[in-house]
């Protein structure tokens, strides 16, 4: 626990630069948000937000290698967010979906090697589309083909363009690059992938029941999403109580500044640099300290949900999202029991 605590509070050196990688993801979820506000349309440009999570994606891969892979990536997000926005009417078939893209994406990401960030962000996806294409006095909050067009299109298109812009130099053409079937390996699943895929089933079928009986169906995602983070790649005990102890810190610390920057972001133009500047830094700090990350990630995701669904309310919308996910972190810290104890030393 000595332990856990001291990583807590530490930035260790990280495996390798990342300013570009920052700039890249930053641009992604930015640029087109800006010149659509710009535009005056203000409304499609937070969608396309929804679909820069492309960019997280093979993030430390040449250009070339991004060009093969992040087109899979792509599909599979706009399938989870077609799925969320096709679903959202109906709160029960709609968690069962949820638990379902848990599971089959989990098992995706590990069988073929996709590494970080892993599923969460494909959780996020079903999640996000269902909330801001979501029903309220029996209408649609946003038209869910014009929020699919805006994802597809001025969000995961765009960023992919962004990923490749490496390609206009020529050193970076030159560079050795891999298949995509090395890449992404596969499909093979070791008995560690196979636990961590059955604690994800665990903590997304719990964690869905627990937010439609207890808490908000809506909300639901959040809880799921926040215990698939917990449990993370590595299939070790120590690991997911440190992920959890990282994710509820973070997600508290992350929460307040959301309050905060919730009168600058009622500006869109502001909202605009504040994502940018919120997506920069997570991308800069998330391997070096998964709690300062979650710091810049629960701002994020607040701040595009509450503009997107016209949530005024920001602070309980922040007390909600912590109470979500101390659920979803505590459920995946108790299936880590499914592990075997490490042996000491």
């Amino acid at each position: 626990m000595r332990a856990l605590l001291v990583r807590l509070f530490t930035l260790p050196p990280g495996p390798a630069p990342r300013f570009w990688i920052a700039v890249r993801a930053a641009v992604s979820i930015g640029a087109p948000f800006g010149v659509l506000v710009l535009l005056g349309h203000e409304d499609i440009g937070l969608q396309t937000a929804a679909g820069a999570f492309v960019a997280l994606f093979f993030a430390s891969a040449g250009a070339v290698e991004r060009a093969k892979a992040l087109p899979v990536v792509g599909g599979a997000l706009f399938v989870c967010s077609a799925l969320g926005a096709v679903l959202s009417p109906w709160p029960w078939l709609l968690a069962a979906g949820l638990v379902a893209v848990a599971v089959v994406a989990s098992a995706c990401c590990f069988a073929y090697r996709v590494g970080p960030p892993g599923p969460v962000f494909l959780v996020l996806s079903y999640g996000l589309a269902a909330n801001i294409t979501g029903v309220v006095d029996g209408e649609r909050i946003t038209d869910p083909l014009p929020f699919l067009a805006a994802v597809a299109g001025g969000g995961s298109l765009f960023s992919y363009l962004v990923a490749l812009a490496p390609l206009l130099l020529r050193s970076e053409r030159r560079r050795p690059a891999r298949t995509l079937r090395q890449l992404m390996p596969g499909p093979w699943l070791g008995p560690g992938e196979r636990r961590l895929i059955l604690r994800i089933a665990v903590v997304s079928a719990l964690g869905a029941l627990v937010s439609m009986v207890l808490l908000d169906p809506h909300r639901a995602y959040w809880t799921v999403s926040a215990g698939v983070a917990v449990v993370g790649l590595t299939p070790s005990r120590g690991y997911s109580l440190g992920r959890g102890l990282h994710r509820t810190v973070g997600t508290l610390l992350g929460a307040g500044l959301a309050v905060v920057l919730a009168p600058v972001a009622a500006n869109p133009l502001l909202l605009v640099a504040l994502l940018m500047l919120l997506q920069f830094g997570i991308e800069l700090v998330v391997v070096r300290n998964y709690a300062l990350a979650l710091v810049f990630i629960t701002p994020l995701v607040l701040l595009i949900t509450a503009a997107a669904t016209g949530t005024v309310d920001v602070a309980g919308a922040a007390w909600e999202r912590l109470l979500d996910t101390m659920v979803g972190s505590a459920l995946a810290i108790l299936t880590g029991l499914l592990h075997r104890r490490e042996p000491a030393g």
